[in-house]
């Protein structure tokens, strides 16, 4: 198998406007070993990668037909400038009155992945869940609702400012088959944000309603770690599905989940499940398994909570470099991405998404 066959498959592949992928330059990082063949589809804008879904799908069955080839791993991405940036658009400002919560136009589910503190992975595993739901065929979104320390641009490979061609409305950006946006794409990144609750307020009430998130089958939310004004917010002025509560087994960690627990129970939002995070340690050279955070806390919670234990998701450092490098590990193949995958089908066959 050579990258000029697979190279020829793809230019079989035509786009709607003319051309075809290879022919239009659209193919990144095109890898392939052992039967397994992994590349990006990168789009001109962010608007042009919403409609191409489709395409990567036709991409990825394309690659399988070919003699050779077992797997197929292909990313969707829009790493172009914003089409038409508008530096005076305000966000941060005080929340304006609502006549009741709101869900953006075309959002089926919102589901808000939150933590008692922070340092748990619970970014980590919102933009690792959004690409492994997107690869299942859900139409995804991610909105990066850490105010404070927005780390999605980042782990998604984004730092583009998003268009906003009316001064109102804004332009998500499209990474890994995922529509995203993040308050860090909007702010200087070198400046802290020193804002009040009404700012914060404002600024989240902007992120849900400004933002043009099209037809979504779920909505990701990450959440800053704690129980404060943005968690306030979101469950009091959002039409809410659910919450997702990340924890690592040691009990500091689980006691501040409890209090976040505790949070949406009194606002009447729905758990639909724990997540425990570097559940486990696999030593890459002699391949012993230690608990180094402790084992099987989270599982005992949701016992006691009955509710369910979506995942135990190992610590890897493959996660962090890949998080660091802007692909999610779940956008790849591997152990880790398996485990992704399995999160992303349970949520799934659980009617969750």
């Amino acid at each position: 198998m050579t990258e000029d066959r697979i190279l020829g498959k793809l230019a079989e592949l035509t786009l709607p406007d003319g051309g075809d992928l290879v022919s239009r330059d659209m193919i990144r990082a095109l890898n392939v070993k052992d039967g397994v063949v992994h590349f990006v589809i990168e789009a001109p804008s962010a608007a042009a990668a919403r409609q191409m879904e489709p395409l990567r799908q036709a991409a990825e069955r394309a690659m399988l037909t070919l003699e050779g080839v077992h797997e197929a791993h292909v990313a969707l991405t829009a790493h172009g400038p914003a089409d038409k940036p508008a530096p005076s658009l305000k966000i941060g400002g005080h929340a304006k009155p609502q006549a009741g919560p709101m869900k953006p136009a075309g959002v089926k589910r919102i589901i808000a992945i939150a933590s008692g503190k922070g340092g748990v992975g619970k970014s980590t595993i919102s933009s690792n869940l959004a690409v492994a739901l997107s690869r299942e065929g859900k139409k995804v979104g991610l909105l990066d609702a850490d105010i404070y320390g927005p780390s999605q641009p980042r782990m998604m490979g984004v730092s583009q400012r998003p268009a906003s061609p009316d001064g109102k409305t804004i332009e998500p950006l499209v990474a890994h088959g995922v529509t995203m946006m993040s308050i860090g794409l909007m702010l200087d990144p070198g400046k802290a944000v020193v804002w009040r609750g009404p700012m914060l307020m404002g600024a989240l009430q902007q992120l849900l309603g400004q933002v043009a998130w099209g037809e979504l089958d779920v909505l990701l939310v990450d959440l800053p770690p704690g129980t404060g004004d943005v968690q306030l917010t979101l469950c009091q002025r959002s039409e809410l599905s659910g919450a997702i509560v990340v924890s690592t087994p040691q009990d500091v960690a689980l006691l501040d989940a409890r209090k976040a627990i505790d949070m949406f129970h009194t606002l009447k939002t729905p758990i639909l499940g724990l997540i425990e995070n570097m559940s486990t340690f696999h030593c890459p050279n002699c391949g012993h398994e230690a608990q180094i955070f402790g084992h099987g806390g989270v599982a005992q919670e949701a016992r006691t909570m009955g509710v369910p234990l979506l995942a135990q998701l190992p610590i890897d450092l493959e996660t962090r470099l890949a998080g660091d490098g802007g692909t999610p590990i779940a956008a790849g193949d591997g152990p880790v991405a398996r485990a992704y995958a399995q999160l992303a089908r349970g949520l799934i066959a659980g009617g969750l998404v």
